[in-house]
């Protein structure tokens, strides 16, 4: 056992805690506490939206991508119990409109998250094992965020609905809406499409990778394999304070089932709490425009550039919830590696080569500017809307799939 980095590990977990506790008021902590949950349940169950697409592609395992369908299947489950007998508006549901913008956008973020082998959430995330290649990523992804704010401000396309339903009128189609009259008020109706939609999705999938094997062209992923393994721990057996149930506790692989059942509940509780989704992309490009003021910019024409408010690159960092929320999912990743002695030992090589350098920087502009496009990224395109009964979570879900396949096509030709 590698104790020092096991306690740094704790540490780091209690100092946050503490901190947040005392500064941050309880809306702002909560986000904090949520982006724990989440960076850690992401790490140590080694789920991450890229690798659906990546995975699949490079290795032939389809674990992951059927995984993420149980996820957004529970996930809208547990949404209706706010939105049942209540009227869905008065909720920040994520009903995105379906548009040019929602197929070019997905197309670009799915192309990007091949290069950079990880989303908005995953860049976060992937501080714990990396420092420059996640930089590289964060830096040029919130430039393609920032350079896409006019776009999404003031472009019909990206802005205006082909299709919706009369609770969204304008804005998007509401699955509820379209079993109107029907018994629950259309939410078992939406409840029973999105797992059908999911249970298609999961079909394709095991046959996918069941041609990948006949064709001896599967690999599998290492965690996975990993996670496979894993046999039921006997607590009874051990002590509880003994390395045998330290190692349960902390630095075995939970399945992604595991992972899967935890993400749902924080996800259920930051809908619960705040009465909106997870999103994770435009403080991204607050954050470039905030690089940009420190050089000398007046944040004046920062806001008149981007079409929003002033106070949005100027206000105290920590006063922005997902802000907050997006250093917590990155703390959350570092105490994950950390109690499970594997933050040391996994951090890459540091050197960048050029051609990995410009790789990295076209992955990020592209995923970037396709959250503008397509109003968000891997959480708040796809995962949240599908979770609140959105329509076109399920048409991002599709073009990114194209785009990382696309992607992955000219890496492989690159490389």
């Amino acid at each position: 056992m590698n104790v020092k980095e096991h306690l740094s590990g704790a540490f780091l977990l209690l100092f946050s805690l503490v901190l947040g506790g005392l500064l941050l008021n309880p809306e702002i902590f909560f986000r904090l506490v949520i982006g724990l949950g989440l960076g850690y349940a992401l790490t140590r169950s080694s789920i991450g939206f890229a690798g659906s697409v990546n995975r699949a592609y490079r290795a032939g395992t389809t674990k992951l991508l059927r995984a993420l369908m149980l996820m957004f299947t529970l996930a809208a489950l547990t949404t209706s119990a706010f939105l049942y007998n209540h009227n869905p508006q008065d909720m920040g549901l994520w009903i995105n409109p379906i548009n040019a913008g929602l197929l070019v956008g997905g197309l670009l973020f799915g192309f990007g998250m091949s290069f950079a082998s990880c989303c908005a959430s995953g860049v976060l995330t992937y501080f714990s094992s990396s420092l420059n290649r996640p930089a590289l990523v964060l830096l040029s992804f919130g430039g393609g965020v920032f350079l896409g704010f006019p776009l999404q401000a003031e472009q019909s396309w990206i802005r205006e609905t082909w299709v919706s339903s009369s609770t969204y009128q304008g804005k998007g189609v509401f699955l509820p809406d379209l079993f109107a009259g029907t018994p629950l008020d259309g939410y078992l109706g939406a409840i029973l499409l999105t797992a059908g939609l999911a249970s298609l999705v999961v079909w394709f999938a095991h046959r996918y990778e069941r041609q990948r094997r006949l064709q001896g062209t599967y690999i599998g992923n290492a965690a996975e394999k990993e996670q496979a393994e894993n046999t039921p721990y006997d607590f009874a057996a051990y002590p509880f304070f003994s390395s045998q149930t330290y190692q349960a506790l902390f630095v075995r692989r939970w399945s992604l089932t595991t992972g899967v059942a935890v993400i749902v509940i924080l996800f259920t509780l930051l809908m619960g709490v705040t009465g909106s989704g997870w999103g994770a992309s435009t403080p991204f490009g607050l954050w470039f425009g905030r690089l940009l003021i420190a050089t000398g910019i007046d944040p004046s024409l920062i806001a008149e550039f981007t079409h929003r408010p002033e106070q949005a690159f100027t206000m105290p960092f920590f006063e922005h919830p997902v802000n907050v929320q997006n250093i917590g999912i990155m703390l959350g990743s570092i105490t994950c590696l950390l109690l499970s002695g594997r933050f040391i030992s996994g951090i890459s090589r540091l050197r960048l080569s050029g051609k990995e350098a410009s790789m990295l920087i076209v992955a990020g502009l592209s995923m970037g500017l396709g959250t503008r496009l397509a109003n968000g990224c891997n959480v708040g395109a796809l995962f949240t809307p599908i979770a609140n009964f959105s329509l076109s979570g399920w048409i991002f879900l599709v073009v990114m799939i194209m785009g990382g396949v696309l992607g992955n096509q000219l890496g492989k030709r690159i490389s």
